[in-house]
């Protein structure tokens, strides 16, 4: 088969992308998913009387035990698909990441299975976070001193 022709049948039939759509429910999802989590600061600085400092981390704690849950029971997959890259840049993509290596590599053991490759996904996050810190930390040094 001619490439050219190859190429005008791909064309014709990959599906087509709404990106203004797509952007308006990653807005809006990430809007909700951004309020439910101020809620969830609020509530916890009420219930337990802490400050937003802690009542942050417990949120952020709180969010990736949800991730984790929905993603074991393969609910995850089915929400991101719905509410797009609203649901998958925050933390939620982050566990939702390891928590998918670890369970397409369970049946390899703790030590060959996920220990291995719990950081396969996530690795590339871990390591481009930690130099971008490094590189915006040592501009900032420079540029404002110690």
């Amino acid at each position: 088969m001619d490439i050219n022709k190859y190429q005008t049948i791909v064309k014709k039939n990959t599906p087509k992308e709404n990106r203004v759509g797509n952007l308006l429910i990653s807005f809006f999802v990430g809007g909700i998913l951004g309020a439910l989590a101020n809620f969830i600061i609020e509530s916890y600085k009420y219930i337990f009387h802490i400050s937003t400092k802690e009542a942050s981390g417990h949120m952020l704690v709180t969010f990736i035990f949800i991730t984790c849950l929905l993603t074991g029971l393969g609910v995850f997959d089915d929400l991101v698909k719905k509410g797009k890259m609203g649901l998958i840049i925050p933390i939620t993509g982050f566990a939702h990441s390891m928590q998918s290596s670890i369970l397409d590599y369970k049946k390899e053991g703790l030590v060959y299975g996920f220990g291995s490759n719990i950081f396969k996904l996530a690795g590339s996050v871990i390591l481009y976070g930690v130099v971008s810190a490094y590189t915006f930390g040592l501009i900032r040094f420079l540029i404002f001193g110690g």
